[in-house]
């Protein structure tokens, strides 16, 4: 069987989507959408796609077996419920999953309720580098887990929730129990992922770790210090040694004796490491699909469990206290309430 993919947003990161394929068996993107003909026309032609405006259309012609959602993430609800609509049997999306309140409440009641498969594309899960540092702490060459520092240079919701996902990567992805943090104003740059400019905040997770988390200015610089998103940092600390993974930087195993490590690569690499994370999401999104594998770690349940983990972050900023995550209700006007007091 030939599985069939078709690509929803024709921007930048489309391409790198269809690129992955090239690497995948069984698997081809046939078609893309999107409303300006000056985005979908340039991407079709380049990848010999069927090209559509209307986004129903595109799905009820080529029923396809896996779309990307590759658009803001205001248009999240939207979309993925017309994939669920339309009975698409995976979806992904970009990170992050929600932007707010609302949008976060919305999408756990389409999870509850779709029978399509969706998960956000933290595509360096798969980077064989962070795969190398995975295998190490879950086969007890670093000991026993004891503390995380996770980081990026851009703000929480830009690259923050990349940042969360990896690290709970290394970890086995045990669930965030309580939050302490902080946070500073409000970053204008980029509209379509609004967040403080700065956040940290002290994590609990389930099997009693914590962890530091960290966006935006006070993060460490991992890589070109002149740009904001070249600092994405992962740092695990074991009983017998350590794991550290920068997507612009270095990566090291240390540990019982053992060391394996080198560099990413810089920019100089930075296009053929994305493919080869792509295309290892990809795969994995189809094992899921045919039950070879478990449900990932970045599967919709487990990205709205981060955003709440978001959202407890601006909460706990507003009212000084930490919070906890068992029967987490946030207020509808919390990222209001936060704007109002930074």
């Amino acid at each position: 069987m030939t599985y069939k993919a078709a690509i929803i947003g024709c921007g930048g990161r489309a391409g790198a989507h269809i690129e992955a394929y090239r690497d995948l068996r069984d698997a081809t993107v046939v078609a893309c959408c999107a409303p300006s003909s000056m985005r979908r026309d340039p991407l079709a032609v380049k990848y010999g796609l069927r090209a559509y405006a209307d986004a129903a259309e595109m799905l009820e012609r080529e029923r396809p077996d896996i779309v990307h959602i590759v658009t803001w993430p205001h248009t999240r609800i939207e979309l993925m419920t017309l994939v669920s609509e339309h009975d698409v049997p995976l979806c992904t999306v970009e990170k992050p999953i929600a932007s707010g309140v609302a949008d976060w409440r919305q999408l756990q009641v389409l999870c509850n309720a779709s029978a399509t498969r969706f998960a956000v594309c933290h595509q360096l899960r798969w980077h064989p580098n962070l795969l190398k540092c995975q295998r190490a702490f879950a086969s007890g060459v670093c000991g026993k887990p004891e503390f995380l520092h996770i980081s990026a240079g851009m703000n929480i919701s830009g690259q923050g929730t990349h940042t969360l996902n990896y690290g709970r990567s290394l970890i086995g992805d045990p669930a965030v129990t309580r939050v302490f943090a902080n946070a500073s104003g409000w970053d204008e740059s980029d509209p379509g992922h609004p967040a403080p400019c700065t956040t940290v905040a002290a994590l609990e997770f389930e099997t009693g770790l914590t962890a530091l988390w960290t966006s935006g200015t006070i993060s460490p610089r991992a890589g070109d210090p002149s740009t904001t998103w070249q600092h994405v940092r992962i740092a695990a600390f074991g009983d017998k040694g350590r794991v550290l993974f920068e997507e612009f930087g270095r990566w090291e195993i240390v540990g019982d004796g053992a060391y394996d490590g080198g560099h990413y690569g810089g920019m100089d690499g930075f296009a053929a490491n994305n493919r080869l994370a792509q295309t290892g999401f990809h795969q994995a999104m189809f094992d899921w699909l045919t039950g070879d594998a478990a449900e990932p770690g970045t599967s919709l349940r487990q990205s709205l469990h981060e955003w709440a983990v978001v959202l407890a972050v601006y909460q706990s900023a507003v009212e000084r206290r930490p919070i906890s995550l068992q029967g987490f209700a946030p207020p509808d006007d919390l990222i209001e309430r936060y704007r109002a007091a930074c």
